[in-house]
């Protein structure tokens, strides 16, 4: 009993952890009534700058840095990076949050993942991508409880925050400032005409949030050391503990924190035991927060808490594709004269954006046309690719049935994880999904039981004898492969095409509108939600296989939270809502042709997810259409202003005219 008593007071580092970055949440929801995914990552800059002060005295700013003589005190150096951390959070409020603070909630999540993907990013070009140990602020030692000794640093952690999550309560409880933010939450307008600054409140908040959750991570840190990737997806269970106080208790906060730590430590002493089945060794305490998050939203999904804001901007517009066989067949063509001309990472950085087209046409079905925020396609491509080395290798299945084969699989995955999407939608959605796919992540794709750490190998497709395979001597990307990857997406692109220019796309844009509106006209919600989230999952299996296939093995590197999160910026950026949209992230995704352009050129290295990430911020602001989308618009203006009549012409006819292009353009929007 002993030894249970210590693993749960070790739990406590990491509950202080949960607790700092939890109310940082709460702060930031109730002010802004957006969920910050960011909030790891931002919170860990701080403890960044705090720890590079003590190694060897340098400041290190976003752009440039401050060397002193020689590292400062602890306190000086805790002071200068809560400083920093206060800085990141006023920058934040002013140029990321408040511009989308009425934004649909995809914009807000959208922009939130985008500045996790950003900060984390220039976390890895400021300080490296490695582990980097951190300076405890309190001293080493042990105290006796029940009997049992045990370790009091952790116990003094949790007494800081617990200390830190009394202020927070303070504030919305006894402070006017704090009041009107509660009653914001609640009425914006209402709180506006008492002549209160919503603005001028959420940047107090988020000033606040950034101390509390960096003290946290310092906390943390001194235990693990910093990482810039484990620290970013740690909101994960604090999002878990913040839903479980139902977006407002304090006190459930840090009793939440407390009890998942605690299993948490307790779970992995368990794993260690020999009667521990041996598949479930590895990564079950990041199932833990994915099965918080199911159940609480499946009990209170509908009654948490939201926003009352001013007002809201639509969602972008969706264009309605058409089968064209001829501008399809020269898109065809010129794309295999230029994988037929190139070679060697040329032509792989031609097939792969093929393939991340694909990708990021499972976000356009999934997001663009129901309207559902999923963080987890790249969880279903790896079920897809790690199933397809299973069943090439140990069955010997062929192409191309295996690669449907086991799209299907990733496309059941994918709507047993719709389940929760019957209930809730939105940025809760957004919860589930990303928790879902670090929960897979961790407990499937690094789980050594099965997936074996020397990576997994993919067989070489082949059709009638015709060996398909993407290598062969020092070429690392043959023509067939690349001509099979372009028959593949030519099959999906035109099955989508139709599927959503059909009554099924009518019925997902439907209930992407307006849920209500289209169950009374007939259409089953629930099956819609399933049928979108199957096919989106499917479509991502099938760029898992091929992803396998191009690599011929595969690893858990391959499908990271990470890597689906920069995917769905590159969507985004590109239109979210159209298979141009896709087709333009595949071009400007993670080892596309222009990744691949400009690493050759100018080897940017970790700036092109930085450059990614800002351009994601900026077009989710100023641009929510995204590239495609604004393209369209354009040519719709131009078309428009050819078409007015030339000057002395009657002035009734240009007007009539004038109306007539005004509605194409107006129903143009609309579609």
């Amino acid at each position: 009993m002993s030894t249970y008593l210590q693993f749960i007071v070790l739990g406590f580092g990491l509950a202080a952890v949960y607790i700092g970055l939890a109310n940082g949440l709460l702060l930031v929801y109730r002010s802004t009534g957006i969920i910050n995914f960011a909030q790891g990552a931002t919170a860990m800059w701080g403890a960044y700058v705090y720890a590079q002060l003590l190694i060897d005295g340098t400041l290190v700013l976003p752009i440039g840095s401050i060397e002193f003589d020689e590292a400062p005190s602890v306190p000086v150096a805790l002071a200068l990076g809560l400083v920093m951390a206060v800085l990141l959070g006023v920058v934040t409020h002013y140029l990321v949050f408040r511009p989308v603070r009425r934004a649909p909630a995809l914009a807000q999540v959208v922009v939130s993942v985008a500045l996790m993907l950003t900060v984390q990013a220039l976390v890895v070009i400021r300080f490296g991508p490695n582990s980097i140990p951190i300076e405890s602020m309190i001293p080493s030692g042990s105290i006796s409880l029940f009997g049992t000794s045990v370790s009091s640093a952790e116990v003094m952690m949790v007494a800081i925050m617990v200390v830190f999550s009394v202020l927070v309560w303070a504030y919305f409880r006894f402070t006017r400032a704090g009041a009107a933010t509660r009653a914001a939450a609640e009425n914006e307008r209402g709180a506006t005409l008492l002549g209160f600054s919503p603005d001028r409140l959420a940047a107090i908040a988020m000033v606040m949030a950034s101390v509390v959750s960096t003290v946290g991570v310092l906390l943390g840190a001194s235990l693990t050391g910093l990482n810039p990737l484990n620290y970013s997806l740690l909101v994960v269970p604090a999002l878990a503990v913040l839903l479980v106080a139902r977006m407002e208790s304090v006190a459930t906060i840090v009793i939440a924190s407390l009890a998942l730590g605690a299993f948490q430590s307790v779970l992995n002493l368990l794993a260690g035991e020999s009667w521990w089945p041996t598949w479930a060794q590895s990564g079950v305490d990041q199932v833990v927060p994915f099965f918080v998050v199911i159940v609480v939203l499946f009990v209170f999904g509908g009654r948490l808490p939201s926003r009352g804001s001013l007002q809201t901007i639509k969602l972008p517009d969706v264009t309605i594709p058409r089968f064209r066989p001829i501008p399809a067949a020269l898109v065809i063509v010129v794309t295999g004269v230029l994988l037929a001309v190139s070679s060697g990472t040329y032509r792989f950085g031609l097939t792969y954006s093929i393939i991340l087209m694909l990708l990021a046409l499972s976000y356009v079905v999934i997001t663009g046309y129901l309207g559902q925020i999923s963080l987890a396609q790249a969880a279903f491509a790896g079920a897809a690719g790690f199933t397809l080395s299973k069943v090439t290798t140990n069955w010997s299945m062929p192409f191309p049935i295996a690669l449907v084969f086991c799209s299907l699989v990733a496309a059941l995955l994918g709507m047993l994880v719709a389940l929760p999407a019957f209930r809730i939608r939105g940025a809760q959605l957004a919860i589930v999904t990303i928790a879902a796919a670090l929960a897979i992540e961790r407990f499937i794709f690094n789980n050594y039981s099965l997936t074996p750490p020397s990576g997994n190998p993919i067989a070489n497709p082949t059709l009638f004898g015709l060996n398909l395979g993407v290598r062969e001597g020092s070429d690392i990307a043959r023509l067939s492969f690349s001509f099979t990857v372009l028959v593949v997406a030519a099959i999906v692109v035109w099955a989508f095409i139709r599927i959503a220019s059909g009554d099924t796309g009518r019925a997902f844009l439907a209930v992407r509108a307006n849920e209500r509106a289209a169950a009374a006209a007939g259409i089953d919600v629930r099956l819609t939600k399933l049928i979108g989230f199957g096919l989106s999952a499917f479509i991502a299996g099938v760029a898992g296989c091929l992803i396998g296939y191009s690599a011929g093995q595969l690893s858990a590197e391959s499908f990271t939270v990470f890597v689906g999160l920069q995917v769905l910026a590159v969507a985004y950026l590109g239109g979210i809502t159209s298979f141009s949209g896709a087709a333009i992230a595949g071009i400007i995704g993670p080892l596309g042709i222009v990744y691949v352009l400009v690493h050759n050129i100018f080897d940017l290295g970790d700036y092109y997810a930085l450059i990614s990430g800002i351009a994601l911020i900026v077009t989710a602001i100023m641009n929510p259409i995204g590239i495609a989308g604004e393209a369209s618009r354009l040519t719709a203006l131009l078309r428009v202003k050819r078409r007015r009549p030339a000057a002395g012409t009657d002035s009734s006819a240009s007007e009539s005219g004038d109306a007539v292009d005004q509605g194409k353009v107006a129903v143009a929007d609309v579609r």
